[in-house]
């Protein structure tokens, strides 16, 4: 396992982690939980990645049960919340002061730890000040109960704003970002942010890099009966599935297919593997709900260095959407 700096701060992740939004409770019971987690540990994963909206908090309190079954030394792992979507009522949601305070207590109780590593705002919040969440967040971490706090599909404008109102006051600013990143969508990580690393050293722990299993190639010939997009809950990703530009994809998966075979890898080890060729990547979150599906996504790690020009450059002419270069400012 490699691992890597998140941003400028001196945390090290494994380039690899494991994340739970959709597959626990859903697909992953508790048993599954230890047996997936404890494998992505043995392989050098230390970062495990979740929130308060998955399963309505059953996500945590499942990762939570299995942590407390593995007994790892805390020193040994680092675990995440995010914070945003807690429940119905006005004050269970959003990022205020009150409900950012609260939920990091309730996902404390629910993964059964003293305090979280990463603690992210899942996207932002129109209807509160950032400085009020920015100051929210900065208590929680001269509290002991976070130690580093990021945003999620935040825009660079927000992250800057964010960074800057922590800077003039004395509190923490963000650390780190968790967009989604994958071979079809490309344009925040690759462009909007170009600036934030190299003037704040934003890290990014980014999601879906196979965008939602469509990079898998497992969706080629149709939904599976066992995938998340069979799920009634899911029904909005299948309906993106299922649309011209889906079908599209699809169709450049099947391609990309292809040219993982010709390097001896698999469609989802060659998409996870270009993730981690972006040195601005942090660290991959991976989603699994069998062993067999993790350790193959596990094997991108021998794959990055099969990434020579010109295989980058037959994965540009097949994605055809590469980003136009970032702005000099």
């Amino acid at each position: 396992m490699q691992h890597r700096s998140l941003g400028k701060s001196g945390l090290k992740l494994s380039a690899l982690s494991f994340g739970s939004w959709v597959t626990f409770k859903n697909q992953v019971d508790d048993a599954a939980a230890v047996e997936l987690m404890k494998l992505a540990y043995d392989a050098g994963v230390n970062f495990f990645d979740n929130a308060e909206a998955y399963a309505a908090g059953d996500s945590e309190r499942i990762m939570g049960r299995a942590l407390k079954r593995l007994g790892w030394g805390r020193d040994t792992f680092t675990v995440s919340s995010k914070v945003f979507w807690g429940g119905k009522l006005p004050t269970q949601r959003g990022l205020s002061r009150k409900h950012v305070r609260d939920a990091c207590d309730a996902a404390l109780a629910r993964l059964q730890v003293e305090y979280l590593d990463l603690y992210f705002c899942h996207r932002p919040d129109l209807e509160t000040p950032i400085e009020e969440t920015v100051r929210a967040m900065h208590e929680l971490v001269m509290a002991g109960k976070v130690l580093y706090w990021g945003t999620s599909e935040w825009s660079a404008d927000q992250i800057a704003q964010a960074h800057g109102i922590a800077r003039a006051m004395g509190l923490t600013p963000p650390t780190m970002e968790q967009p989604q990143y994958n071979l079809f969508v490309r344009e925040k990580v690759e462009r909007e942010f170009a600036q934030l690393y190299a003037t704040i050293g934003l890290g990014t722990t980014i999601w879906s890099p196979l965008a939602s299993g469509i990079l898998s190639g497992k969706y080629a010939k149709g939904v599976p009966a066992d995938s998340r997009m069979a799920l009634p809950e899911y029904q909005w990703l299948r309906d993106e599935l299922e649309s011209a530009e889906g079908q599209a994809r699809v169709r450049k998966a099947v391609e990309l297919g292809r040219l993982a075979s010709d390097l001896g890898a698999t469609t989802a080890q060659l998409a996870i593997a270009w993730c981690l060729a972006n040195p601005n990547v942090s660290t991959v979150i991976l989603g699994a709900t069998s062993a067999a599906q993790l350790r193959e996504n596990l094997g991108a790690l021998e794959v990055v260095a099969k990434l020579n020009t010109a295989v980058l450059e037959r994965i540009e002419t097949i994605v055809a959407n590469k980003p136009a270069p970032p702005p000099r400012y």
